[in-house]
């Protein structure tokens, strides 16, 4: 834990790291972005035509070849990301004696997966 002596607060002006990063420097999502949005040329696993992908399609192309060969986390990332997750209803009651009792009942759009 910090101690709550040396938790003192900046002085308008005081530069409490001076060695901090340069400007100029870009962020790493900054840097992930341009790296993403980068073309390459690749063969279209569904045309078999060389095609230009982005490294973001590559990705989610890779994804996509999980979900056929059988991987259920795969294509569940998928149905998450086009549909949205489901929600989860939580109902949460606690008596007197400080004890939680946690029921979580699947409704008409939160169904548990049976594999």
């Amino acid at each position: 834990m910090a101690n709550e002596q040396n938790l003192i607060p900046a002085q308008k002006g005081e530069i409490r790291n001076p060695n901090g990063r340069p400007k100029g420097i870009p962020n790493s999502k900054t840097r992930l972005l341009r790296l993403l949005e980068l073309v390459q040329v690749k063969t279209n696993p569904i045309t078999g035509e060389k095609e230009e992908f982005t490294v973001a399609e590559q990705l989610d192309m890779m994804v996509l070849q999980k979900a056929f060969k059988g991987d259920l986390k795969a294509y569940q990332e998928i149905l998450d990301r086009l549909e949205g997750k489901p929600k989860q209803t939580t109902d949460i009651t606690a008596d007197i004696k400080w004890n939680v009792h946690i029921n979580i009942e699947p409704d008409a759009d939160c169904q548990p997966i049976k594999d």
